[in-house]
């Protein structure tokens, strides 16, 4: 649908924001009170299932009052029976937005410890939200931190269906060992996902993030924290709590982690090599005693001179052998980009050394854009291994050699990427047509229903499920439904009953509300419903006529009362 066919009552749609596999969402103004909002729209009504999670959503974060929980204005629904959910409109971007980037502790913890706030509410309310990640936290203009996107919430009495199940719910690079085993959860599973965030806000990388799901399921399952830097020592305790693999090891709840958050020691970080010139500074303070009455102002000024001086030239020392070492790390960063060790190895890359100068100098533009330069470039060479399958029709197979494969490890490190957004499309697009084609060979071999993996109506139903509503598969459904059809009739002919009956039931299986079918069975029913009718009024006659024929038999009966 395009922009300028949404129509909402009381809102003046402007354009969309984004758009997801369930929903999209559009920048608007609420009329009546002039103000920006984000109007979440659910992309069909069909699914009535997930128009209920959308609703419990809305009714969710409504009950929840909190600065950095987002607000929720309205609910309602438009005229073509899609819901939709008015918000409050953040306007500063995502925290997915800098990823890659290594943020300065007093920055992380700030934004930590607002989401932290937030969630004590959520859970206050006997909730788990299941999905914190960094895209669903918000940045409003003045960097508070919002938390976002609950249509995974789910009451923490209440057993997931999705669980119960074995379907883990969440985004894996960030779920918690017992999210990813799909067990029970509570409030410290979201504890552990904001452990990541900050870990990774930390030092720029994501260590539990796999190559596949399986690999990240493993890592958040057996991996132990990596070793920190030694100038994030004073979060190493911080973190092994929320990161703990066992639940029980970690904050009970949020209102214990806004405690430990508090307690962090920021004083160890900042300026650690500033402490010899400290040191040096604090030797000369006392200045010496004249038996004058009336001491000269020279000695002190002289006394702060030297102290200047002294503080002078060690900052210029220290910020001297800082450039030396971001020099001498772009360097290596430089070569091992041009010898394409983008990732690997581990702590001889690009990217590590990129990264070990944001530890030095959090804003270094030379580090962020060579951590960009190598984002371009993975992505890029995923899309072209990508695009090398796709020539070769490797779709979905090899699992970690494929088209699909590829072109999401390109999703993965940008989200919003249009080129692989347009890949993935033409990959789906691709397996539609293959699938298309084999439905049609079923058809020519007579496979309509069975085999149950390879049948007409098994690809056109694999289709619907990639693509709801997708028209080439809903008329092969009904071309199936109608070849039933046929045969039920060809069997009339036959005055083969029973085969009819049947070839019209198979017909149902493919299409329930095929009207054709639906009025066939009902004439069916009908036919039969006389038929047994007649057949038992003519056993009644016979037996009549019989009585009438026997004279003895009518005396007997005559007789006896019979």
């Amino acid at each position: 649908m395009s922009d300028n066919l949404l129509e909402i009552p009381g809102y003046r749609v402007h354009g969309q924001l984004g758009k997801g596999g369930m929903a999209e969402v559009y920048l608007a103004t609420q009329e009546s009170l002039h103000r920006k909002v984000a109007i979440k729209v659910l992309l069909s009504a069909d699914d009535e299932a997930f128009s209920v999670r959308f609703v419990k959503e809305a009714h969710i974060v409504a009950s929840l009052n909190h600065p950095s929980i987002i607000t929720i204005y309205d609910i309602d629904r438009l005229a073509d029976g899609r819901y939709y959910l008015a918000m409050e409109y953040v306007a500063g971007g995502d925290l997915a937005q800098h990823k890659g980037e290594v943020f300065a502790a007093e920055r992380a913890l700030a934004i930590v410890r607002q989401i932290a706030s937030g969630l004590a509410v959520v859970h206050d309310k006997g909730l788990v939200h299941r999905d914190v990640k960094p895209a669903n936290i918000l940045f409003r203009s003045d960097d508070t931190a919002v938390l976002t996107d609950f249509g995974v919430a789910k009451d923490l009495d209440i057993d997931s269906e999705l669980t119960h199940f074995g379907i883990a719910v969440g985004s894996p690079a960030y779920s918690s060992p017992e999210q990813a085993q799909c067990q029970p959860l509570d409030a410290r599973s979201d504890i552990y996902s904001l452990g990541v965030i900050l870990l990774e806000m930390l030092t720029g990388t994501n260590p539990y993030r796999g190559g596949n799901y399986t690999q990240t399921v493993v890592n958040h399952v057996q991996m132990e924290l990596p070793p920190l830097p030694e100038a994030l020592g004073a979060f190493r305790e911080l973190l092994a709590r929320m990161l703990a693999k066992n639940p029980a090891e970690r904050f009970a709840d949020c209102r214990a982690l806004l405690v430990a958050l508090d307690e962090v020691e920021l004083s160890d970080l900042e300026q650690t090599q500033l402490r010899p010139a400290l040191s040096l500074a604090a030797e000369p303070t006392a200045v010496p005693v004249l038996p004058n009455k009336r001491r000269s102002a020279m000695p002190l000024l002289m006394g702060l001179s030297v102290l200047v001086l002294i503080a002078t030239l060690t900052f210029a020392g220290l910020y001297i052998k800082q450039r030396q070492q971001l020099e001498a790390l772009l360097v290596q960063a430089e070569q091992r980009f041009a010898s394409g060790q983008l990732v690997e190895p581990e702590q001889d890359s690009a990217t590590h050394y990129f990264q070990q100068m944001l530890l030095l100098d959090a804003d270094n533009e030379e580090a962020l854009a060579g951590l960009q330069r190598i984002k371009v470039s993975r992505i890029n060479a995923f899309l072209t291994q990508g695009e090398q399958r796709l020539r070769e029709g490797l779709l979905m197979e090899p699992a970690q050699d494929s088209a699909d494969f590829y072109f999401r490890q390109a999703l993965a490190l940008d989200e919003q990427h249009a080129a692989t957004l347009e890949a993935l499309q033409r990959l789906l697009d691709a397996r539609i047509s293959g699938f298309l084609e084999r439905a049609e060979q079923s058809i020519a071999d007579k496979r309509l229903l069975l085999p149950e993996e390879d049948s007409a109506v098994y690809y056109y139903q694999q289709i619907l499920g990639w693509a709801p509503g997708n028209e080439q598969a809903l008329a092969g459904l009904n071309r199936v439904a109608m070849l039933y059809r046929d045969l039920a009739n060809a069997s009339y002919r036959r005055s083969d009953f029973p085969a009819a009956l049947a070839m019209i039931e198979r017909g149902l299986q493919v299409e329930p509300q095929n009207p054709e079918l639906l009025k066939m069975r009902d004439e069916h029913q009908q036919l039969l419903s006389s038929a047994r009718a007649a057949q038992s009024r003519a056993r009644a006659s016979e037996a009549a006529r019989e009585e009438r024929s026997n004279p003895i038999k009518r005396a007997w009966n005559n007789l006896f009362g019979e």
